[in-house]
């Protein structure tokens, strides 16, 4: 008997239909002798029409008083799902109970929108599961140390599923998505991207760092911490698929580095379109610049991703970063407001439509000429960039907006991704 927990995405959540195939699915392991936890999202949508109706009332929403509400609201999604899984689950005859995540209980810190998980307490589960029950726990949400209502952010049921794995040392962790595992790109963009069989925990990292959706990136984190065995597949196969076939499906996340793994320079090209540049012209170049500008960008709780800052010229120098494009706005007035004139910059400039073009591979580690052959496949098209950031395992170029689908299939076809390994 294994210790499972399975995930599934709202799109798999999306109907009565979709949960009654989800509960078949989850009765199909039960009944072949295995232990199950299973979190689910909410259904496909209705955090969005939840949040909207926030906005109607409040278009303000960045106020931590607002954003407690806000996670108040949001973490309803989840709540009906469990419940409505569970009830599911019954009629299948499997015996199931649901908890939100206040009631495992999952304890966050007090960041709302974007809290991040302390510890879990998996006895209630445990005690469920001796007693022959599936345990449906909402992802997304959890509580903090005043037993406010925290959520996870966008793509948190992930991370929920895979800290509960980590915490109860499940076997394995399923994530079931409305796509059948992990490609060398988004199909959508190219038709010819192929489903990876199997991918390291640094390259999912790096992928879903600069922009892959499969994964969210702090499910990612949790799974490489605790070494919790992951694998993506698909919630859309029959639910009455053979399990032995079902569970050696879709793409599994690994810890080894095997010689095939070494043979691709290149496993995958991710995009990032969520981004947004801000530049500080004309900044006094002395030691502490950059921690006088990032320093309060920091603790307004933005994220920074790529930092350029320019050769001096008369004791004055540029300094440039990205953000996600959610934060622009109140990045910019920032720096307008404070930064800027606490730093005499001579100017503040923002462009909100450029987007990240990035190749990952950890056989860029022995290989050398990957970024050049990656910056000519985009000058052969006419490309510019604008900054360019640089890892072990990856190379990201920030590009005009327009030009990102153009660039993912010049790279994809340059890399030779629609070609099997050899």
């Amino acid at each position: 008997m294994a210790l499972i927990v399975h995930k599934y995405g709202g799109t798999s959540m999306g109907s009565t239909d979709r949960i009654r195939n989800v509960a078949k699915r989850v009765a199909k392991w039960v009944r072949a002798g295995h232990q199950l936890v299973v979190v689910p999202s909410a259904m496909s949508g209705e955090t969005n029409r939840l949040l909207g109706l926030a906005k109607e009332l409040s278009p303000a929403t960045s106020s931590p008083e607002v954003m407690r509400e806000l996670d108040m609201i949001a973490a309803t999604g989840e709540q009906v799902s469990v419940g409505l899984l569970a009830i599911a689950l019954q009629a299948e005859g499997v015996p199931s109970v649901s908890y939100t995540g206040w009631q495992v209980p999952v304890a966050t810190d007090s960041s709302y929108t974007k809290a991040r998980i302390e510890s879990i307490d998996d006895k209630r589960v445990r005690e469920d599961l001796a007693a022959g029950k599936v345990v449906v726990v909402a992802g997304f949400q959890g509580i903090d140390a005043d037993n406010n209502i925290t959520t996870l952010g966008r793509g948190g049921s992930d991370t929920s599923a895979v800290a509960i794995a980590a915490a109860m040392k499940a076997d394995e962790c399923l994530i079931y998505t409305d796509v059948d595992g992990v490609y060398t790109t988004d199909p959508r963009v190219v038709p010819e991207a192929r489903r990876l069989s199997s991918i390291t925990f640094e390259e999912m990292l790096e992928m879903a760092s600069l922009g892959s959706k499969i994964l969210q990136i702090r499910s990612v984190e949790f799974a490489g911490k605790y070494r919790v065995p992951l694998r993506v597949l698909s919630s859309f196969t029959a639910w009455d698929i053979d399990i032995n076939e079902e569970a050696a499906s879709g793409t599994l996340i690994t810890f080894e580095e095997d010689e095939n793994m070494e043979q691709a320079v290149v496993s995958g090209i991710a995009f990032n379109r969520d981004e947004a540049k801000v530049t500080l012209l004309g900044v006094p170049d002395k030691p502490g610049i950059a921690f006088q500008i990032l320093g309060p960008v920091a603790e307004a709780n933005i994220d920074i991703d790529v930092i350029i800052q320019n050769v001096s010229h008369d004791g004055k120098t540029d300094f440039s970063f990205t953000v996600h494009r959610n934060d622009y706005q109140r990045t910019m007035d920032l720096l307008k407001n404070t930064v800027g004139p606490a730093t005499n910059a001579s100017q503040v400039l923002g462009d909100p439509k450029i987007c990240k073009v990035s190749i990952v591979g950890i056989g860029m580690r022995s290989h050398v000429g990957v970024a050049s052959k990656m910056f000519r496949a985009l000058s052969e098209e006419g490309i510019n960039i604008q900054m360019i950031s640089t890892s072990e395992i990856k190379t990201s170029v920030v590009i005009d907006e327009k030009y990102m689908e153009l660039a993912v299939r010049a790279l994809h076809k340059a890399f030779d991704l629609d070609q099997e390994a050899a």
